[in-house]
């Protein structure tokens, strides 16, 4: 897959203000702050720098970025800071993937109710997870892991699921032992499916009954209790989606996974092929066909519709870490999980709070922003700063 160089941005220059303007009664505030910010990310609208090649002169202006969530140009330094985060959680054990989906009814209601559902979703997951490992027949101790929520598919389509990431054991109740699970084996998802079935669904009706739930347009119905039990009681029936991947290796492994799946958005750049004639055109993958690499050609409107159904709510934490990795215990419980595994504690790095994001970027990816795009020799260095909505003080051609 060759990156054309179309970003989401541009579909939002070419068609955006239009978009607007014919939903303007059904944009979110939260819908039209993502489009803004996306619009302007690296322009003259949030200020920057000149920057100039300390061997050849070379000159370049960098915009500062919108630092927005949704955005695709903004989640490299993010992600990399979390991933070097996350290596002092680490143990030396064997981690495994397990994915939570609601089904396709269940989404219909959490589109219409996003911070409730995807809470309750969190919720409904957590227990699951630790109810069933600290049972004896399972495997009898608390473990940790963190939760990942995305809301779409490969097709843009509305499709909420939490990713976790689980080390292969966890504590015993009296916290003197490594209870380690199989290898190569975490849980049975049949197990796992039917108790998230029933805590989701029991969770959900309580937010029904405690008045937490709004609906509207094809739903509006389902504020009837009895509209809203018939409308439940398929999917009481039907199995729920939990899939266990195949064990991910060691930490190191994991890291590497990890960065797959945190700070992504709806969909990237590099998946963009054209914006033509009204038509958007991405690559995706058909997970229903083997993963089979397709393209998807979408109106213009039907792209940037779908891109906005993932704008979560304002605050909504997405990544989430429980049981052993939960803040309030983290530290202390993984302490004595390295002692019961007789681990050494992991060399922490003090992040620099006066390096700026490029030297931040390059110690945390190797990558440099700074090498020249010219020469290939220099190295680029800030001349001049500008404030958001002006521009460099310097002769127009100066910089390229």
């Amino acid at each position: 897959m060759h990156a054309s160089g179309l970003e989401v941005a541009d579909i939002f220059h070419q068609a955006g203000s239009a978009y607007r303007q014919q939903h303007a009664e059904s944009l979110s505030r939260g819908q039209r702050c993502v489009m803004s910010a996306i619009e302007r990310c690296r322009t003259a609208a949030f200020g920057g720098h000149v920057e100039q090649c300390d061997n050849c002169g070379h000159q370049r202006i960098a915009y500062n970025s919108c630092r927005n969530r949704h955005c695709p140009k903004c989640q490299s330094l993010v992600r990399a800071q979390w991933l070097e985060d996350r290596q002092a959680d680490l143990l030396p054990v064997e981690y495994f993937h397990v994915v939570f989906t609601l089904p396709e009814t269940i989404a219909a209601i959490a589109y219409q109710n996003k911070a409730v559902v995807y809470d309750l979703l969190f919720h409904a997951t957590a227990e699951t997870l630790r109810t069933i490992t600290a049972t004896p027949k399972h495997l009898g101790a608390e473990i940790g892991f963190i939760a990942i929520l995305h809301t779409w598919g490969q097709n843009l389509q509305h499709h909420p699921h939490l990713h976790c990431v689980v080390p292969g054991g966890g504590l015993s109740a009296d916290g003197e032992h490594w209870v380690a699970c199989r290898p190569g084996f975490f849980l049975h998802v049949r197990v796992l499916s039917l108790l998230f079935r029933r805590l989701f669904l029991e969770q959900l009706q309580a937010a029904f009954e405690a008045g937490q739930l709004h609906f509207f347009n094809a739903l509006e119905a389902l504020q009837s209790p009895d509209a809203f039990a018939r409308y439940l009681a398929p999917v009481r029936k039907v199995k729920w989606v939990v899939y266990a991947k195949p064990p991910l290796g060691g930490p190191q492994q994991v890291l590497e996974y990890l960065g797959r799946y945190t700070h992504r958005v709806a969909i990237a750049n590099h998946r963009l092929i054209d914006c033509v004639d009204g038509k958007v055109r991405f690559h995706w993958k058909d997970y229903r066909h083997d993963s089979r690499q397709k393209v998807m050609c979408l109106d213009v409107d039907e792209f940037i519709r779908r891109f906005l159904l993932h704008v979560l709510p304002s605050g909504f934490q997405r990544i989430r870490h429980y049981g052993l990795l939960a803040n309030c215990c983290r530290a202390v419980k993984l302490a004595r999980c390295r002692q019961l595994l007789d681990a050494p504690a992991p060399a922490v790095k003090i992040p620099d709070a006066a390096l700026d994001y490029r030297d931040r970027y390059e110690q945390l990816t190797g990558k440099s922003l700074r090498d020249c795009p010219k020469c290939g020799q220099g190295h680029m260095i800030c001349i001049e700063t500008f404030l958001p909505g002006t521009l460099p003080r310097g002769p127009p051609g100066a910089c390229s």
